[in-house]
């Protein structure tokens, strides 16, 4: 059963998923309920590439979750919001020296688990981090991916390189393992559906490309 309201204007635009009507997923969509918070920080760039990027669908299956777009979140008041309330736990999904890495480790929240995740390339990551001042204080958590991306649509930097809904649903495996989730697994499968979809849409679209019959698809 889809629980998310699509709303698609004359025009054929969706504004749920902010994808134009032909190539809107949000049918595949199946609502999510995790104790942990996700919020992802969209690079403004990745808010633009509507054909590729992953971020909105995470936040639109996560019941539990905020997306806010921008490169510099030190003074941004929701995430300081979040940042400042003494129950949340908070931690930044990035890979780093000194970050928790959850495929070896537990971790010990005491609080509401809040985790943020950063929607964009490495480079914009980067960026993001570089600017944001409340961000740099966060502790790190990492994890070693088992697979590759399924994004065939478009070249990761590196082959362990997930897209934000992968790694998201890949992080939630691994809070279940350590039983800070309780989710079916194939519940949990379900999650990376619309994204699924939209990458068979775009091979789709990519083949009838090459027809030279093909005009204005």
């Amino acid at each position: 059963m889809n629980n998310t309201e699509t709303i698609i204007t004359q025009r054929g635009f969706c504004y749920t998923c902010y994808r134009p009507s032909s190539s809107c997923m949000c049918r595949f969509i199946e609502k999510i309920e995790t104790k942990t918070k996700f919020v992802i920080l969209m690079h403004p760039k990745e808010f633009r590439k509507t054909k590729n990027g992953t971020g909105q669908f995470t936040k639109n299956i996560l019941c539990n979750s905020e997306l806010f777009k921008g490169i510099d979140f030190s003074n941004h008041n929701k995430v300081n919001q979040i940042l400042d309330n003494k129950n949340n736990d908070c931690y930044l999904l990035y890979p780093g020296e000194n970050s928790l890495n959850l495929s070896q480790e537990t971790i010990s929240s005491k609080g509401n688990l809040v985790i943020f995740i950063i929607d964009s390339t490495w480079p914009c990551s980067k960026k993001i981090i570089k600017n944001s001042k409340n961000l740099q204080k966060l502790k790190m958590i990492s994890f070693d991916p088992n697979k590759t991306s399924a994004f065939k649509i478009k070249k990761q930097p590196n082959e362990y390189c997930l897209s934000t809904i992968e790694s998201t649903q890949y992080l939630i495996e691994l809070l279940n393992k350590q039983k800070i989730e309780n989710l079916k697994i194939q519940d949990l499968k379900k999650m990376t559906k619309p994204f699924e979809k939209m990458v068979e849409y775009q091979l789709m679209c990519a083949e009838k490309r090459k027809d030279p019959r093909y005009k204005n698809y």
